[in-house]
């Protein structure tokens, strides 16, 4: 049987195709407009030439980031920082939202322990008492200062909790009929069929923590430690206070303040817009079967 739509469905079909399309360039169009600018020449970028096609094209701007062992040593920092924070944080949320997925008939003072999780989410020590307590326990100047203290992300085990609070209780139950343990259940039954919370989560963490740039000023005493963000956001002020070496005036000829801004905006964006793409399809899922129970 051959359907055909009806007017009112073909209408439907066109406004949402215009409405998505617009919406997609409204959010794609500042992106292209910070790339044309970074690649456009010191003139054309300063005059506000550039639109959504560099003017004067020139990669001197990259270049110029590119030769700097500061520059490619804070990529690696961030990547470090992420890959750890990532796999710690995803750990920790598996452990804490197991068992405080249990009834209280399984897990005596469940609902103690779910109010103190959740209390931190409201409540903190504060900037100077977190400061205080990096600096004692010895991890200033160190990547663990970026790390420790946001390696239980309490959001993302309520998340992961309500998740694990919506898997069947049958297939746990049929596998301590089998013989399993707890440990069992969690790897073999819960996590599998995890997988679009994991994934949210997972994105959570890794864009949080890529973009984040104040803890990385805040903790770290020596540049050559900072992550990517915080060495970016500190680079145009370095250019205007330090002294500039004969080679950095002949590039910095070519290379203005708006597009070496430009240019570390794009480079600080492009491997969260490379990984999205590849989670979209999980995020929506994991975002609203997570949501639906308390």
């Amino acid at each position: 049987m051959h359907y055909k739509p009806s007017l009112g469905r073909k209408t439907f079909i066109i406004f949402n195709a215009v409405i998505l399309s617009f919406v997609t360039l409204i959010g794609v169009l500042p992106f292209i407009h910070l790339l044309a600018i970074s690649l456009s020449s010191n003139s054309a970028a300063m005059a506000a030439e550039v639109k959504l096609w560099p003017v004067g094209f020139t990669t001197e701007a990259y270049q110029y980031l590119s030769q700097k062992a500061e520059f490619l040593n804070s990529i690696w920092v961030s990547v470090k920082r992420v890959t750890i924070v990532t796999l710690l944080n995803m750990l920790l949320v598996f452990l804490t939202a197991y068992p405080l997925s249990k009834e209280n008939r399984q897990f005596k003072f469940r609902t103690v322990y779910v109010w103190f999780f959740a209390i931190t989410m409201f409540f903190g020590g504060g900037l100077i008492p977190t400061y205080m307590v990096v600096k004692d326990t010895g991890l200033i100047d160190t990547i663990w200062a970026l790390i420790l203290p946001g390696a239980l992300n309490v959001w993302n085990a309520v998340m992961m909790l309500n998740f694990f609070r919506g898997v069947p209780h049958d297939l746990e139950e049929a596998a301590f009929i089998d013989g399993a343990s707890h440990w069992d259940s969690l790897w073999r039954i819960y996590l599998p069929v995890s997988l679009p919370a994991i994934a949210t989560i997972g994105l959570f963490t890794v864009v949080g923590h890529w973009n984040s740039w104040f803890d990385g000023i805040l903790y770290m005493n020596s540049p050559d430690n900072y992550p990517l963000q915080s060495y970016l956001s500190t680079l145009i002020t370095e250019i205007n206070k330090q002294a500039i070496s004969i080679e950095d005036l002949q590039t910095l000829q070519y290379v203005s303040e708006k597009t070496l801004r430009t240019a570390q905006i794009f480079l600080g964006a492009l491997p969260i817009m490379l990984v999205h793409p590849f989670l979209q399809r999980f995020f929506v899922k994991g975002i609203t079967v997570g949501s639906v129970k308390e």
